[in-house]
């Protein structure tokens, strides 16, 4: 991995040329040698570059001018510094000198021969070789030593700045407190340590990383616990650009990348700002490319909308049998209130729980962990416990296994759309609110069956079933289902189209939220209105019910009802476009502001 890698025939090669710097003068580095020896030194203007040209190390100044600094850049690109030895001391001119001590250490010396900066080796080292890998890894070691088995004595990989390298790791060691962590610049211009740190967090057995703000003391990013195959929150990050790896064991919790393609150079920062950012340049130019950043969408900022509250495409919703706790501040979009329940629990007879599917848990802030238990197990326990609020496994292999309990407010949840190998929350409600939910939903099919019927029948009756579909010469498949031309004849729009129309379904553009999803107003590139109805997936509508609502509003064209002009079927989306109603509804017009029970039915949220 380019941690502890062996000297092997390397020694031979440097007693060769080592003694070429014995007999011949110091006339400077800036021949590009990849290590350094005992009695060498590089001065302001003077570089090591690794064997393959890939990474160069040397003294470099940023805003600044005067003040310089020793660190380790792409050769083929100068700006991109991914490693900083003295970034908190700075030399104030461009007179330091990096070289050994007495005691074999790298030390950086200003113009008065002080030391600014020390390698600080575990041991003296009697002939020190100092050598920049092809990782980017400055590594010392003892040429004196004989032995093959000896490994380096000091590493840059372990002393991470705000970059992490491929074979480099981010790591915590549970029984000692040791740990190696992202530390942010001050600021584009200044390399010192700033707010922000991403590191790893270990509580109740379950690490997952986080982005914390040192000034203020607040988490920033959270991505969720490791469940045993991911990391519940951040996408898999397997690619040609780099292959994740996790080690969990007593004395060791780790995570690091690998890139097997050479072509490839992929880094992680942590900038100024506090954004995680995934970086990849596919050749030597001066440009890495922004793959991935954490945070990137309101969503994945820790605790965005409070306690007790899901995050969904931008959006807050209180759990179910939760309310917000501020609901001006709601309506104004300041979600940080959070929500409380509607009806306290009590541990009193009919209280049961409430499943929410695919959803990064809640952060590990009260809980408790068993791994022994089962899911069924963990129920009883958390049901006969008065103080337990939710609960959910905390591996999902083998069907799942592990016990995670809650006994506080649920902050930071996020829906995850689409995701697979994701845990379910559990929450518990009020005997009350369970029964409701289950009468409400009775209702609501029975309703939505007798309007459907009377309104299938009266087109019927007066003969006023029409079509307004364009033809599409190719099959549409949902899932596991397809709808081809046979059934239905609708225009398909791409989601590019559709994000334009909406500015990528901003909160400004929405107009409603139900159980189906949320609703936005668009405008069409031609200028034409429409309403997009989004679907959420944790809406009670299934892959057939989808297709059927398209296969029959599609053929009920009526001047009364409002016209579908097409949907947008791409990837985990599935969209209905409406026509646009600017005078509002039918059923606005009968009951103005007051909420009918059609329309609460309509918009009856059930995460399910």
């Amino acid at each position: 991995m380019g941690l502890e890698l062996k000297r092997g025939h390397f020694q031979m090669m440097v007693k060769i040329t080592f003694s070429i710097f014995i007999i011949i003068p110091k006339i400077g580095l800036s021949f590009a040698a990849d290590f350094l020896g005992m009695n060498g030194s590089i001065s302001h203007g003077e570089t090591l570059v690794s064997s393959d040209q890939i990474f160069e190390l040397g003294f470099f100044t940023l805003g600044n001018f005067n003040m310089s600094y020793l660190g380790i850049w792409y050769k083929f690109s100068p700006d991109t510094i991914v490693w900083v030895a003295n970034r908190n001391n700075p030399l104030a001119d461009h007179k330091g000198v990096l070289t050994f001590n007495n005691a074999g250490n790298l030390v950086i010396l200003n113009r008065l021969n002080g030391v600014v900066w020390s390698s600080k080796s575990s041991r003296i080292l009697q002939n020190p070789i100092a050598q920049l890998l092809d990782s980017g890894n400055l590594v010392l070691w003892d040429d004196f030593v004989l032995s093959s088995d000896e490994t380096y004595s000091w590493q840059s990989f372990d002393y991470p700045s705000d970059t992490l390298l491929a074979g480099m790791k981010l790591l915590l060691n549970p029984k000692t407190g040791l740990e190696r962590c992202l530390t942010a610049w001050k600021s584009m211009d200044d390399p010192s340590t700033g707010d922000y740190v991403h590191r790893l967090n270990y509580n109740q057995g379950l690490p997952q990383f986080e982005t914390v703000q040192l000034n203020v003391h607040r988490k920033t990013f959270r991505t969720g616990q490791w469940n045993g195959v991911q990391f519940v929150g951040i996408p898999n990050l397997s690619s040609p650009a780099g292959v994740p790896l996790f080690v969990q064991s007593e004395t060791e919790i780790s995570f690091m990348f690998e890139v097997h393609n050479k072509q490839l150079f992929s880094r992680i920062k942590l900038n100024s700002l506090g954004v995680l950012q995934l970086l990849v340049n596919r050749s030597r130019t001066a440009t890495l490319n922004v793959k991935l950043e954490f945070p990137s969408d309101p969503c994945d900022f820790y605790g965005r909308c409070g306690a007790n509250a899901i995050c969904r495409c931008s959006l807050c919703e209180c759990v179910k049998g939760f309310m917000p706790k501020s609901p001006d501040k709601w309506a104004v979009g300041d979600f940080s209130s959070g929500c409380h329940r509607t009806i306290p629990t009590n541990c009193s007879k009919g209280e049961g729980f409430w499943k929410i599917k695919v959803v990064k848990l809640p952060d590990l802030l009260e809980v408790t962990l068993d791994r022994r238990m089962n899911l069924k197990e963990c129920k009883d326990v958390c049901s006969k416990n008065c103080s337990c609020v939710a609960y959910a496994n905390s591996d999902v292999r083998g069907g799942g296994s592990g016990c995670l309990m809650w006994f506080g407010d649920l902050i930071d949840m996020k829906a995850l759309e689409g995701w697979n190998r994701v845990q379910s929350l559990y929450v518990r409600l009020s005997a009350s609110e369970l029964d409701a939910t289950r009468d409400h939903t009775g209702r609501n099919i029975i309703l939505v069956a007798a309007i459907l019927s009377s309104i299938i029948g009266g087109l019927l009756f007066v003969g006023a079933t029409r079509w307004s579909i364009k033809h599409k010469k190719r099959r549409i498949r949902i899932g596991g289902l397809e709808i081809t031309k046979e059934d239905i004849d609708l225009p398909l729009y791409d989601l590019a189209t559709i994000k334009s129309a909406t500015s990528n379904f901003s909160i400004g553009n929405m107009i409603g939220l139900g159980g189906f999803g949320a609703v936005y107003k668009g405008n069409l590139s031609t200028g034409q209105l429409v309403a997009v109805k989004r679907q959420s997936k944790s809406s009670m509508q299934g892959l057939e019910e989808f297709k059927n609502e398209v296969l029959l509003i599609a053929q009920l064209q009526h001047r009364n009802l409002v016209g579908l002009l097409g949907c947008c079927i791409e990837g985990e989306e599935r969209i209905l476009l409406y026509e646009y109603m600017e005078n509002k509804s039918l059923n606005y017009l009968i009951f103005g502001k007051t909420i009918s029970f059609f329309n609460s039915l309509l918009n009856n949220d059930i995460l399910s």
